[in-house]
């Protein structure tokens, strides 16, 4: 290949670069509203206050029979990825209806394909994006090391009330394996699911929503030991 083949292959590369560049901005931007359009649907529907009142989810996945945990799973997902719903209550009313081991799975499966879709979405339309606007070294250093990011996202689903979607979506944006994310995801979201279905088990014939406010604590409690060395190490 001459000097002069190699150079129009890299400006040929170049603008194709250029070309995708306001692609994806647009691919992003049209996500975002999709995001915001579903959610404002959700909410004039009805749907929103039922999914984060875990009373009534409580009732009305019960009332579901066999499709119960398939809705279970099904609205674990769209909570992670659609950002502003939380989970919680989704987890407390799968503890109080079908008890801490199966309650456990059906969250874990659902925050999963949640957490995998939200990844994979920030990976194909964000990464390139921030590496275009930041250059490559924001890919660097502890970003760049990939136990160190999967102990990041282990820890991150271990703290209850942590947002849950904002780390998969950003742990798309860094150079973590998928596998290694899907791992990490996984155990960390094993004990965590299980105290929130527990919560919803033991408090199966009481108000589920008064548990928000002790999970709340428990979530304080989890994070101040991890703040306070933070701090520490700082000083």
């Amino acid at each position: 290949m001459t000097d002069k083949s190699i150079i129009n292959a890299r400006l040929d590369k170049l603008n194709s670069h250029s070309n995708a560049l306001p692609i994806r901005i647009g691919l992003l931007m049209l996500f975002v509203l999709a995001l915001v359009a579903i959610y404002y649907f959700l909410q004039e529907r009805g749907v929103l206050s039922l999914i984060t009142d875990a009373d009534k989810l409580k009732s009305w996945v019960n009332d579901l029979g066999y499709v119960g945990p398939v809705i279970i799973i099904a609205i674990m997902a769209i909570a992670v990825i659609i950002n502003p719903i939380p989970s919680a209550p989704i987890a407390l009313a799968a503890g109080a209806v079908y008890g801490h081991s199966w309650g456990t799975l059906y969250v874990v499966a659902g925050a999963t394909i949640g957490a995998v879709g939200a990844f994979l979405i920030a990976r194909s339309v964000g990464q390139e994006l921030l590496i275009r606007v930041f250059g490559k070294k924001i890919m660097l250093g502890w970003l760049g090391s990939q136990n160190i990011l999967m102990g990041l996202v282990f820890v991150s689903r271990l703290i209850p009330f942590l947002s849950f979607d904002l780390v998969s979506y950003g742990a798309g944006l860094t150079r973590i394996k998928t596998w290694r994310f899907i791992l990490a995801t996984v155990m960390g979201l094993v004990p965590a699911s299980f105290l929130l279905t527990h919560f919803g088990g033991e408090m199966a014939a009481a108000n589920l929503n008064d548990a928000m406010i002790v999970l709340l604590i428990v979530g304080s409690v989890t994070i101040l030991p991890i703040a306070i060395m933070t701090y520490l190490k700082r000083t």
